[in-house]
């Protein structure tokens, strides 16, 4: 808790203070704020972390202010339902200025463009197999093209979440969204012999894809609340999975029925168009943090850019979260762009399909039922997750955390198996990839949600977008890369035949299911923070908790009409 200043709501008594000494402080400030409760840290507990059971229910369920805000139902430091606070309709309305069907029409803009991006980045990988073969490149190149988009979109999501806190969201995207349409439909005009510009457009749409992914989120946060808001996520992110097989499938589709890989680039961009105007036309900016504020009372103020990173760093939630989608990041990162063609490889050596030669149109049917499956497991396993996760927090406060932690370890061993049956049969290895994937997808709603109520409003688009760098500086900007320069490798050391490079991307693809198990880990660390990291951020929103300056090391208790002075490592909130 160093870093903080309360002026009320809850108090507890640290290991520097007895027993008889806690309840003498505790009376004290109840005599000038009210009544309220307290309980004593065990010795050597760590600041931050839950001292409630790893899986258990916490500590203190009904602890906190006393309900009767108007507009309002429920109680306020109920660990036991998903929020503490839940406006009903007319409190929303009245806060954001926006009628609950209006909301529900911006998540369905917000969905509709997240569907567009992620289709977009995947159509590149439904026609992998043609842009091998029109530029003349290898595996490591063909990575290259998905690892200089991510890097890009990593370098520039910073800038984009730090305008994204501070200025309108809805301009910002409007912005992004055009210039990411006409970079997209250049790229599909290159020629053979400038695969370089193909990398440089690449890595420009990532500027467009940026400027969207670490602002909507927050916008549906200031839309809505509690499980409203779980609920809106879940459907936001739903658009990833199903847009990613879409991408899949209208890339090989279109190809097929154009004879020409190119114009699978060219679909998109009029879609973007289509979105521009559907933001500009229907989308409004609610007021930040207003809904968990509870009033429309003036916003959080704004710190610094480095202050945000100091906070966000001290937040063991956020960053133990964020390395676990980082490994989630890594392993849907690596199949989204090898899955198709791998598949293809076994069919190959199988003896399914002829071999995909120089000057031949490769074979689009694994990139067409790949996306089928990705689409099918992305809406299970997104409202699988959150399902889950709603039900466990009536029992349990660590759900989220849990559940994701849960999907990775269990997906795993199925990516794995779906990796060792491929020479012997494909219909396992579809099998093993649909629940592998299902699996993995539960994590995508639940950990933006953690993000959303462990970190306060001012900085939610500054988290997500370090999120993003963190998930994709050690996860998807290099997997696809780094398994094409595994798969290069291990090819040259045996004799060339379509076995070799079939055995080849399956070893190196093997090395996703080892990085899900340490995402799980992640996230299984993730649960012993988040009731603390949690409650802390809801403290500071409804006005009850502040940042103290870099040398205030005290926390100020009322006693009496003036402020008593107590040293941070003696009280817990």
């Amino acid at each position: 808790m160093t870093g903080f200043k309360q002026h009320g709501g809850r108090r507890g008594a640290g290991p520097g203070l007895s027993d008889s000494e806690c309840s003498g402080l505790l009376s004290r400030v109840g005599s000038s704020v009210g009544p309220e409760r307290g309980r004593a840290r065990p010795p050597g507990t760590m600041a931050g972390s839950d001292t409630a059971p790893f899986l258990s229910q916490a500590d203190d369920p009904d602890d906190g202010p006393v309900p009767g805000t108007p507009g309002l139902s429920g109680s306020m430091g109920n660990p036991k339902s998903e929020d503490p606070e839940v406006l009903d309709r007319e409190g929303l309305q009245r806060i954001t200025g926006l009628s609950p069907a209006h909301s529900v029409v911006i998540v369905g803009v917000l969905c509709y463009i997240n569907l567009l991006n992620y289709m977009d980045r995947f159509t590149v990988a439904g026609v992998l197999p043609d842009i091998e073969q029109f530029f003349n490149i290898g595996d490591s190149s063909s990575g290259l093209i998905q690892t200089v988009f991510i890097s890009s979109y990593m370098v520039l999501a910073p800038v984009f979440g730090y305008l994204g806190d501070r200025y309108n969201r809805k301009y910002l995207m409007c912005g992004g969204i055009a210039f990411w349409s006409l970079v997209t439909l250049g790229s599909s005009f290159i020629p053979r012999e400038r695969f370089w510009l193909l990398l440089l457009t690449r890595g420009l749409v990532g500027v467009g894809e940026a400027s969207y992914s670490t602002i909507a989120p927050t916008l549906i946060a200031d839309l809505f609340v509690a499980d409203q808001r779980s609920r809106m996520l879940s459907v936001f992110y739903f658009a990833i999975p199903v847009g990613s097989g879409l991408g899949y499938i209208a890339g090989s589709k279109v190809k097929d029925v154009a004879g020409d890989w190119h114009w699978a680039l060219r679909v998109t961009p009029g879609l973007g168009v289509v979105a521009v105007l559907l933001l500009f036309l229907v989308v409004r900016e609610p007021p930040r943090g207003a809904v968990e504020r509870h009033s429309d009372s003036p916003p959080l103020n704004p710190t610094s850019w480095w202050a945000d990173l100091r906070a966000l760093a001290r937040n063991p939630s956020f960053i133990l979260s964020s390395l676990g989608f980082t490994a989630v990041a890594f392993v849907t990162g690596s199949l989204a762009l090898w899955a198709p063609a791998f598949l293809l490889r076994s069919r190959v050596v199988l003896g399914e399909t002829p071999p995909c030669l120089p000057g031949d149109s490769c074979s689009s049917s694994d990139s067409l039922i790949f996306g089928f499956i990705t689409c099918l497991t992305g809406v299970l396993g997104v409202g699988l997750g959150v399902e889950i996760s709603r039900r466990l927090r009536r029992s349990n406060p660590r759900a989220d955390p849990l559940v994701c932690a849960a999907g990775l370890l269990g997906s795993a061993p199925f990516l794995f198996l779906s990796l060792a049956c491929a020479r012997g049969s494909i219909v396992a290895t579809y099998i093993f990839i649909f629940i592998g994937e299902t699996l993995l997808s539960m994590n995508w709603a639940i950990v933006a949600d953690i993000l959303l109520y462990v970190v306060i409003p001012t900085r939610r688009s500054t988290a997500e977008a370090f999120q993003i760098v963190l998930s994709h500086l050690l996860g998807d900007a290099g997997s696809p890369y780094l398994i094409g320069l595994i798969s290069d490798r291990l090819r040259r050391s045996w004799p060339p035949s379509f076995l070799s490079e079939f055995r080849a991307l399956q070893f190196s693809l093997m090395l996703c299911a080892f990085v899900g198990a340490l995402g799980g880990a992640a996230f299984l660390g993730t649960a012993i923070f988040i009731e603390g990291d949690r409650r802390r951020a809801q403290l500071h929103v409804q006005g009850l908790l502040r940042e103290a300056g870099p040398t205030d090391d005290r926390i100020v208790v009322p006693q009496r009409g003036r402020s008593t002075r107590v040293p941070v490592a003696s009280v817990l909130i």
